[in-house]
């Protein structure tokens, strides 16, 4: 979000959008929208879902291949939530990155704008790698958060 508004990119954290749950799942039909951008597509909405995920899940299933959680986390909140979104007027972005740092092609395309918007708002040579850099650095930051909050209080 921190990146969004650097860039002035018109966006809401955790906006309420009605439609991204399925009334017949029996819960609550009020899912956020983890960051909404305004006007981002064609002057729709987007909703965006932030997913990361371990590049070891399903390790089990099949030999290790790099990238593939990623790949396979991007498909199913595709599958998930692309349609409710369209059919509301709605486009949709599966942001998933895993705690190594890859992006599935959909976050690449959705940060490599970000950037675009960033080099055409700030004409500073300092903003080059400015969009990557900084939410690697979130990915970081969240990952050590969730490391310490695991050690033992022994320890601490």
């Amino acid at each position: 979000m921190d990146i969004l508004r650097r860039a002035g990119i018109s966006a809401k954290k955790e906006a309420p959008v009605n439609f991204l749950t399925d009334p017949t799942e029996g819960r609550s039909t009020l899912r956020p929208a983890d960051v909404l951008v305004f006007g981002w597509e064609g002057g729709k909405h987007v909703c965006v879902d932030l997913t990361g995920v371990s590049p070891l899940a399903g390790f089990r299933e099949n030999r290790f291949v790099a990238g593939q959680a990623v790949l396979k986390a991007e498909s199913k909140k595709v599958e998930k939530h692309a349609k409710a979104c369209e059919d509301n007027q709605h486009a949709f972005v599966p942001l998933a990155f895993d705690t190594f740092g890859s992006l599935a092609p959909e976050a690449v395309r959705f940060l490599a704008r970000v950037q675009r918007v960033v080099h055409s708002n700030f004409s500073t040579p300092q903003g080059r790698g400015f969009v990557f850099s900084r939410f690697g650095f979130s990915i970081q930051k969240r990952m050590a958060a969730q490391f310490v909050a695991r050690l033992p209080a022994i320890l601490m």
